[in-house]
């Protein structure tokens, strides 16, 4: 099966995007002792419409989508969801596991060392937050031979209903005052996305040739009357009012999906004229390798930068939004690449899961299938809180959270080998007990 070149580009560009605008709205102070990390939003108030290009999460959960369906469809025929589940789940956890664990030896050297608890905390957080995606796609990863086998019976009726149900849920919460309901739209939103791009991958989003950008502009129309008309801010990364945009995820963001979705899924034609230079696809495909490992660590420059060169005054510290602000970001921006590229090529030596002998095997046993739900269920709750809350609460360490996540990627890491280890493990268990 030919790799389609232009999803490669499509995840190389989102990232590229997400990197530069959390780079760009990060503001840096340091004063009375202490640096301080803002977001740039909240006092360029003109720059939230920005969002509405910078926000392109959507384009992660499509390509994925069309991502899982390529390898769903090559694997299926082996049997057994659980072993490709298991697969594909490794990926993701692997390269996080490893940011997990330098994140938190970072923390705890830097308190041993007497960092402030407030100022600990902040990094703590910055480094962290990128982690709400991984719980949302594993999820996903999951329940893909369910999404796949609707798909193939409903295909476009699936991300419709989905839609719907994300209309549903932000009446609830916004009208009926339900917020615990929001957290369905985390599924129901970032869910439409990968539908989407299982239908790109079978071919039910680009046929007739007109779907794609009839979906962009009705999406378009959509949510310009939802921004226009309805209570949902311009700004699409988040925000501190009533209403949000991406936490949870709305129906105003959905729209935003499908346009996205619809103008990049027609651009397909172009994408893969512009990728038939060999020159230019050898360099997608290496920053496509290296996709994930820069999704993790683009915001560890920052504080490296920030601890490094603020507190001696080596940079400068602009008010934010003035002239000198903004002839000041194209230099910030490269200092902080000049850091993480070689901090990106380092690490890649690291991310990515060892083949095995079991590979995408079948997990023969119903225990087996139980216990990796379990462990990812595990690894998603605290991938979660640490999203949340941050690599360092309170200037602590969340051992609970961590310890969660152990077992998760534990049990995830048990479920697919051999019956002698698996032996082996338990025996040593009980013998510990």
């Amino acid at each position: 099966m030919n790799r389609n070149r232009h999803a490669d580009l499509l995840r190389v560009g989102a990232m590229c995007v997400v990197v530069l605008g959390h780079w760009l709205v990060t503001d840096v102070t340091y004063a009375g002792g202490q640096i301080t990390g803002l977001d740039a939003l909240g006092s360029v108030r003109w720059a939230r419409w920005l969002t509405l290009f910078l926000q392109v999460m959507p384009v992660f959960f499509l390509v994925g989508g069309y991502a899982n369906a390529v390898s769903w469809t090559r694997h299926r025929a082996a049997g057994g969801w659980a072993g490709w589940v298991r697969h594909r789940a490794l990926r993701l956890l692997v390269p996080a596991t490893i940011y997990v664990v330098v994140a938190e030896l970072a923390v705890a050297a830097a308190a041993a060392s007497g960092t402030n608890a407030a100022e600990l905390g902040q990094a703590g957080w910055a480094v962290g937050l990128q982690l709400w995606f991984l719980p949302v796609y594993l999820l996903l990863i999951a329940l893909t031979p369910a999404l796949f086998a609707a798909h193939r019976r409903w295909r476009l009726a699936v991300p419709a209903a989905m839609a719907a149900g994300a209309a549903i849920v932000d009446t609830a919460v916004i009208g009926w005052r339900l917020p615990v309901l929001g957290f369905a739209n985390y599924l129901l939103v970032w869910g439409f996305a990968h539908q989407l791009g299982l239908a790109w991958q079978d071919g039910s989003l680009r046929a007739p040739r007109w779907l794609p950008a009839a979906l962009a502009g009705g999406a378009t129309a959509v949510l310009a009357a939802l921004l226009a008309f309805g209570p949902f801010p311009v700004d699409m990364i988040d925000g501190n009012g009533p209403v949000r945009n991406t936490s949870p995820p709305s129906v105003a963001l959905l729209a935003l999906a499908a346009a996205q979705a619809g103008l990049l899924v027609a651009a397909e034609p172009a994408g893969r004229r512009w990728l038939a230079r060999a020159a230019r696809w050898h360099r997608v495909s290496r920053m496509n390798d290296a996709a994930m490992t820069v999704y993790l660590w683009h915001m560890v420059p920052v504080i490296v930068v920030a601890v490094a060169a603020y507190p001696e005054g080596l940079l400068p510290m602009p008010a934010i939004g003035s002239a000198a602000w903004w002839e000041w970001r194209p230099a910030w921006l490269a200092v902080l690449a000049v850091v993480l590229i070689p901090l990106a090529a380092v690490m890649m030596r690291f991310d990515r899961p060892r083949p095995t002998a079991d590979g995408q095997a079948r997990l023969a046993g119903w225990w087996r299938a139980a216990l990796l739900g379990l462990g990812i269920a595990a690894a998603m709750v605290a991938l979660a809180r640490i999203a949340i809350a941050g690599f360092a609460p309170g200037g602590r360490i969340p051992l609970t959270a961590l310890g969660i996540y152990a077992c998760g990627v534990a049990a995830t890491v048990i479920a697919g080998r051999s019956r002698r280890v698996v032996g082996d493990v338990s025996r040593l268990i009980a013998h510990r007990m």
